[in-house]
């Protein structure tokens, strides 16, 4: 048997015993595996809340986005039309506002442009609007900068529809930056391009809600179509991007029947809130959509949610409450 030593670098055979070890113990770290002589202790990042409630009394939010630069969530107002922030402390800061936003409804992040968009309504919540001409008829988008909070671009949609009912209520943004918005009063889907120009994308009877909410929801899926829910009887359809007219109905056993925010985790799963029935399907595919199964759920317990967005690997659940409640809530949806 034998033993081999370690000689002391240059340097050190001059530097008292306990110095020299703690400065051999040091170098030698660097050359075990997963030790780094550069390494320090870093406190671990906070896990992320099971529900924040925020303090913010009728605010009545619609829509909601996580911000996963800025570790922060943005909510949209129904009563007031602005929009804010959330933090995890439950911290409200207001964010942009502006006077044409009566009230403002479904959002989506578009991160990689560093743009906001909100859908904008006017379903009389908004108690500072009062018998105003827009009531049932104001369908527009509404564009921020993320960096400075600045509104970019309005863009009016019931324009394009001037005697219909409107209500633009959820947005979905595709690989090429073009926006697409449902309108619940309207059997109608809204397209705006990067440029701010408006088009009727898809217009059908089949889209309607009757005398109830018809289109709510909408994501773009990555294969190049659109998935949207209605909610006066729960359909789902899907739609080409390449030709909307070709739409279809996914075939489903799971009622969906109040049917209000789509979540897209991936391309085999979407994530449905139905606030009438106060729970979240997880909703999955195997044949591209054409047909779909309930493979978990989520009850939200005596609160009728409106829509949910995804925080890393987790999605959390917007609570509205009541029109003039004290509070709103955000909660991790658990399957």
């Amino acid at each position: 048997m034998t033993t081999q030593s370690f000689a002391a670098p240059t340097g050190l055979a001059t530097l008292p015993r306990v110095v020299r070890l703690t400065a051999l113990a040091a170098g030698l770290l660097g050359l075990l595996p997963g030790c780094s002589k550069d390494s320090e202790l870093v406190a671990a990042e906070p896990a992320a809340p099971a529900r924040i409630s925020v303090p913010q009394p009728a605010l009545s939010p619609e829509g909601i986005q996580y911000d996963e630069a800025n570790k922060r969530f943005y909510v949209s107002s129904r009563t007031k039309g602005t929009i804010g922030t959330v933090r995890d402390d439950s911290t409200y800061t207001e964010f942009g506002k502006d006077s044409r936003l009566i009230s403002t409804i479904g959002l989506n992040l578009d991160a990689g442009r560093q743009r906001l968009l909100a859908a904008v309504s006017d379903n009389g919540f908004n108690p500072s609007v009062v018998n105003a001409p827009t009531k049932g008829k104001l369908a527009a988008l509404a564009i921020f900068n993320t960096g400075t909070g600045a509104l970019t671009s309005y863009v009016d949609l019931g324009g394009l529809r001037p005697t219909g009912a409107h209500f633009a209520n959820d947005i979905a943004v595709d690989k090429d930056g073009n926006a697409y918005i449902t309108d619940s009063m309207s059997p109608i889907i809204y397209k705006v391009d990067l440029q701010g120009n408006a088009t009727v994308f898809l217009e059908n009877a089949q889209l309607s809600g009757g005398t109830g909410f018809g289109l709510n929801g909408i994501v773009y899926h990555p294969d190049g179509y659109l998935l949207t829910a209605k909610t006066s009887d729960g359909t789902l359809f899907k739609v080409p991007i390449s030709n909307p007219a070709g739409f279809t109905t996914v075939s489903k056993a799971q009622s969906l029947v109040g049917a209000d925010g789509l979540l897209l985790t991936d391309p085999t799963t979407l994530l449905v809130v139905a606030g009438n029935q106060r729970t979240v399907y997880r909703m999955t595919s195997a044949d591209a959509w054409a047909t779909t199964t309930a493979t978990g759920s989520f009850a939200t317990g005596a609160v009728s949610p409106t829509t949910i967005t995804k925080r890393g690997s987790d999605a959390y659940v917007l609570y509205p409450y009541t029109a003039t409640a004290p509070r709103f809530a955000i909660v991790k949806a658990v399957f």
